[in-house]
């Protein structure tokens, strides 16, 4: 690596040649404040919260964007740019919605937290009420946006962009009537967004967040009449941790548990569970397609970002997408059918509750093919953000929890089913049954850390049976498009694809705790998070979901076997068309 020497505050460092002065100062331990920058995603240098003085400078510049040179003398903390610094943050929240102590971002928001850095009491310059926008957009299921609140980072606009090819919303007329919107003032509803959330865990502020949904949970906890059962899904367990100030990636399984149990839910399970009934209804149905029972490559269908972005812009992919259910649909199409049955219970008195890193899932339960008999399957989907309110509403102190195991019969899940919250764990997991299905031996190295890793697009193959398997896991839906493209133009031929919405996968789901901008940009969130996945796999005797004794069960006494006309009943859906506006 070339490097040039420069001098910060007067200390001489040696540094990447063509890093920008922000990242040289962070990689000599020297913090400089940042609203708009985010790492490999948004550098555009509006916000001039990240200014320094640069010698011979004509003026203060934006070290997000400006380049290091040989023999630059920079200052990041002089008296100059600490001015600076607070007259932008005095101009920035004279034209912001300061209702701090009613936002759900309260006390988790970079800008407040500048605010305080800072030393702001007071604002000179007086709120310019005559342009607010009145209404709120709530037109979508899984976010609210209140452009009150919009400082015009663009990181939003940038996400949406780069890392998911979607690019529904930007910035709309100028001066200090600029907000974010989607083009002609649609509502979010109408036009192609793929309730990823990843705007919402990119926002600064409380500009954008997800849709609360806590309240109905809390009404149907305290009506007698209803038995309210929850179910948490495979990344929740490396997630919910960092809302009480555990390290990123820790495994709390057991604490999840007791948390869900002390806020009285009647049955408190484990969605891992159906994301092994998953992989045996998508393994039977990867088999059949390589026989020949339907077109391949054939591509997961546990995203429902993805599966919502493949309808806008990739119908012609539709076919390829297998019909299974997501784990989430599964599970509660289970509670519904399944579970009553076994409990003893009318199904119209069961109200199930998921717990998701995914704002994706909300809009999911909305969809058709996702019912029970009439009734839906999931009542209510929450993020895990919306989880830690209720925990933290409830006084209950998670972080010094004795661990408890989940209930049954939903409670046993593989190594296999936990992984699905990495990318690449979906692919890993059907290729470990897959392959003993075939090949009717144990799978040895049980592990494919071929398609591990937060890479974007990565490939394989495998002798399975005789026959060289080709596959890919994608995750990110830029990502997904560029793969797709390839496969369309004949570059590329699968027999199997993983594609998951949000880049990381699940573990970096738009529902995920929110990390400020100085850890997204210094540390591999995704990767932590896996990594605490794949050791809760690694240390486990039950590592494959063929092998899970529930699952086995209920296929011996009520679905008869994988593929079966009641599993694809209750197990299977469908897909549409969608316009691309």
């Amino acid at each position: 690596m070339e490097t040039v020497k420069v001098k910060i505050n007067g200390a001489e460092y040696e540094v990447a040649k063509n890093a920008t002065i922000l990242e040289a100062a962070r990689s000599a331990g020297i913090h400089i404040p940042t609203l708009c920058y985010l790492k490999d995603i948004n550098a555009i240098g509006s916000c001039r919260i990240c200014v320094v003085e640069v010698k011979g400078a004509k003026s203060l510049v934006a070290s997000c964007v400006y380049p290091v040179s040989e023999g630059m003398e920079i200052v990041t903390n002089s008296a100059k740019v600490q001015h600076s610094r607070r007259m932008t943050l005095e101009l920035i929240l004279s034209d912001h919605n300061q209702a701090c102590l009613t936002c759900a971002r309260n006390q988790n928001c970079e800008l407040q937290r500048l605010s305080v850095e800072y030393g702001m009491r007071e604002i000179r310059f007086e709120h310019d009420k005559n342009h607010e926008y009145p209404d709120i957009e709530d037109s979508a299921v899984h976010l609210v946006r209140d452009n009150n609140k919009c400082i015009l980072c663009r990181r939003c606009v940038a996400v949406c962009k780069a890392n998911q090819g979607v690019s529904v919303i930007g910035p709309s007329r100028r001066g200090f009537k600029t907000r974010i919107t989607c083009a002609f003032d649609a509502e979010l509803k109408d036009v192609p967004c793929i309730n990823c959330g990843q705007c919402i865990a990119v926002c600064p502020t409380g500009a954008l967040t997800e849709k609360d949904d806590t309240e109905k949970v809390w009404r149907a906890l305290n009506d007698p009449s209803k038995h309210v059962v929850v179910g948490a899904a495979p990344s929740v367990r490396v997630q919910m941790g960092e809302f009480f100030q555990m390290p990123i990636g820790t495994n709390v399984e057991g604490k999840v548990a007791a948390a869900l149990r002390r806020l009285s839910f009647d049955g408190v399970y484990d969605v891992d569970t159906a994301a092994d009934l998953t992989i045996m209804e998508e393994g039977t149905e990867f088999l059949h397609r390589l026989k020949g029972d339907g077109p391949l490559p054939l591509i997961t269908s546990c995203s429902p970002g993805w599966i919502k972005y493949c309808e806008h812009f990739y119908p012609e992919f539709l076919e390829n997408i297998s019909s299974c259910k997501s784990p989430q649909g599964m599970f509660g199409a289970m509670m519904k059918s399944y579970y009553a049955q076994k409990m003893g219970l009318d199904p119209k008195d069961i109200f199930v509750v998921s717990i998701m890193p995914c704002t994706a899932k909300k809009f999911e339960i909305t969809r058709d093919g996702q019912d029970v008999d009439g009734a839906p399957g999931i009542d209510v989907s929450l993020t895990c953000r919306e989880l830690s309110r209720m925990i933290k509403r409830a006084g209950i102190d998670f972080a010094n929890l004795p661990d408890e195991e989940f209930d049954e019969p939903f409670g046993i899940a593989s190594g296999a089913a936990h992984i699905f919250g990495a990318t690449g764990g979906v692919m890993e997991a059907a290729l470990r049954t897959v392959y003993e299905i075939v090949e009717g031996k144990p799978c040895q190295p049980i592990e494919f850390k071929e398609v591990r890793g937060t890479k974007g697009i990565k490939e394989a193959s495998y002798q399975i049976g005789g026959q060289e398997v080709r596959v890919a896991v994608c995750s990110g839906t830029a990502n997904a498009g560029k793969l797709l493209d390839m496969v369309k133009n004949g570059e590329k031929e699968y027999h199997f694809i993983e594609i998951m919405a949000c880049p990381g996968g699940c573990v970096n789901g738009g529902g995920q705790p929110i990390q400020p901008s100085s850890v997204q940009n210094s540390v591999d969130i995704r990767a932590l998070r896996a990594a605490g996945l794949y050791g809760e796999d690694d240390k486990m005797v039950l590592r494959k979901s063929h092998e899970n004794p529930i699952v086995q069960e209920i296929y011996r006494t009520y679905l008869g076997e994988p593929g079966s006309h009641k599993a694809h009943k209750l197990l299977h859906t469908h897909y549409v068309k969608r316009d691309h506006f």
